[in-house]
């Protein structure tokens, strides 16, 4: 009897003793910074933190951003989500540099804009307009609206966008293709109607991102695409799973139908002429950032990604980037001959100028500034992934539960929604968060006499999260739309059944269960529904 029991202990014992040194022997791969990048940029130090934040508060003049923004155009504006993270910068931009308040019309689902200065603008003249670009006639009611002030053109930029990064699954693409295609035709048809010549359109990096396999063989040192180098030219993938997740498949087809788009003649006789900017992984600042302001709100922060090397955007450099491709746009319409290259209808990836961060560095720079309020446990991404598998699959199969019509309704309220800022914590989470991903805006980089925006992001990463601390520390503590407090898990192996590629999506029929709330390129709205959903402005 002993060694019965002593047998069934070993047979019990062994395969979780051989699971848990295959997530170490995991972790440690997916928690490398390999040698080839590891020299991109230094790590900071809590001492480099104190050092260089010092210099940095007591530079003087402090650098300041309006000597850089295009000169005042008198045309109007229509931003669509500029009630949002990104949508509210690039309104804020267009008010610092002279723009009439009359002159500019924000559509958003939301009843209140996240950045202050679109609310101090609205006494003065700006219109805030509720509205949801997926209803087509909301849309055409916006557009068609008088306006105050005579102007013979009219630019819209387009920054809403449904962030519902978790979803994988060709099942769920309906949800995000609601807003991030059926609403930006949407709107590009209302814009047609009404004679806009400039359309500027918020794509994302990630749309070029590739999924990869987080479980490795024994055998590997890395997961493929570890390392991913993403330029203007870096071709999209071509099948729905290569893609990291439902949001950036829809964001691929939005840019498509907007780049499509440039050089149509309206029926006013001008041509309507488009762009797009695709920000580098991700857009962060104060005033509604779910990636690294977010941190502040929730002090606790769950973190398997220390050492993980991405580009990211300051807001602010961000909007910047907007306003001048949007000249761009001005100067050719305007330009006699051919002096200027033709850059209408394209895409230009843009990032903040300097080296390239770790998410470590960036955790150090906020847990030093905040003395320890701010700060981060570190946890297995490998038992995270596994459960982030688990998570999809209960995901997946309780909506195709719930849908069978056949079912009694009382044994559907026996397999509930996942609700709650657990359901980000699936694969797609991983794709995202889990791979270097370096952006090259060097094209962005090059005068418009080179065929570039003349882009050049005024503050660093670093930079930037100083900013975001100071106007935190300064009084601004409570979370802004998008940034509410959370569990904060921000960081695979991908499926090759079946196919849907970006033309898929844009043929998909909008039929998501309930209207899906705007926001923009990264401030996020969680709404208390069926599967709780993240948008943005």
């Amino acid at each position: 009897m002993p060694q019965l029991i002593w047998s069934l202990a070993f047979f019990i014992a062994a395969p979780s003793f051989l699971l848990v040194i295959y997530i170490k022997l995991n972790d440690r791969r997916l928690q490398a910074l390999p040698s080839r990048i590891a020299s991109l940029s230094e790590r900071l130090t809590p001492e480099s933190v104190r050092k260089r934040s010092n210099e940095f508060f007591s530079t003087a003049p402090a650098k300041e951003i309006k000597s850089k923004l295009p000169e005042r155009t008198g045309r109007r504006y229509i931003v669509v989500g500029g009630g949002g993270f990104l949508g509210g910068w690039v309104v804020q931009q267009l008010l610092e540099r002279g723009e009439h308040p009359e002159n500019i019309r924000v559509l958003d689902l939301s009843p209140s804009p996240a950045n202050r200065a679109v609310s101090e603008a609205i006494p003065s003249g700006l219109e805030y307009l509720k509205t949801d670009i997926s209803d087509a006639q909301a849309v055409d009611d916006a557009f068609n609206r008088p306006w105050s002030r005579h102007s013979e053109s009219t630019t819209v930029f387009h920054v809403a966008a449904s962030i519902r990064f978790y979803e994988h699954h060709p099942m769920f693409l309906q949800r995000s293709v609601k807003v991030n295609v059926e609403g930006v035709r949407n709107v590009l048809e209302a814009a047609k109607r009404v004679g806009v010549d400039v359309f500027v359109y918020t794509s994302s990096g990630s749309v070029a991102l590739k999924s990869t396999r987080m479980l490795l063989w024994p055998w590997e040192s890395e997961p493929k695409d570890f390392v991913q180098v993403i330029n203007d030219d870096t071709p999209l993938p071509k099948e729905h799973w290569d893609y990291f997740s439902n949001y950036s498949v829809s964001k691929a087809a939005g840019e498509k139908l907007v780049r499509a788009t440039d050089g149509e003649v309206l029926g006013n006789g001008k041509r309507m002429r488009t762009g797009c900017i695709r920000p580098g992984n991700g857009v962060f600042g104060p005033r509604g950032d779910i990636l690294l302001e977010a941190y502040l709100f929730r002090k606790a922060n769950p973190t398997w990604i220390w050492n993980i090397m991405q580009s990211f955007c300051y807001v602010e450099n961000c909007a910047l980037a907007h306003l001048l491709y949007e000249r761009c746009l001005i100067d050719l319409i305007n330009q006699e001959g051919q002096r200027l290259p033709d850059i209408g209808g394209q895409a230009f990836c843009v990032a903040d100028p300097g080296p390239p961060p770790t998410f470590g560095d960036a955790n150090t720079l906020l847990e030093t500034l905040t003395e320890g309020e701010c700060h981060f446990i570190h946890l297995s991404p490998t038992l995270l992934f596994i459960i982030s598998k688990l998570i999809e699959i209960y995901y997946i199969n309780q909506h195709r539960f719930v849908s069978l019509p056949f079912v009694p309704t009382f044994l559907k309220s026996l397999v509930p929604a996942i609700k709650g800022d657990i359901i980000n914590l699936q694969p797609p989470l991983f794709y995202l968060t889990n791979a270097h991903l370096i952006f090259d805006d060097s094209r962005a980089r090059l005068s418009p006499e080179k065929g570039g925006l003349g882009y050049e992001g005024v503050w660093t990463t670093e930079e930037g999260l100083y900013r975001t601390w100071k106007e935190y520390d300064q009084g601004n503590k409570q979370p802004h739309r998008g940034a509410a407090p959370g569990i904060g898990f921000v960081g695979g192996g991908g499926r090759k059944n079946g196919k849907t590629t970006v033309d898929a999506a844009l043929q998909a029929p909008a039929t998501a269960a309930h209207v899906v709330k705007e926001g923009l390129e990264v401030p996020v709205t969680p709404v208390e529904n069926d599967d709780w959903e993240l948008t943005t402005e």
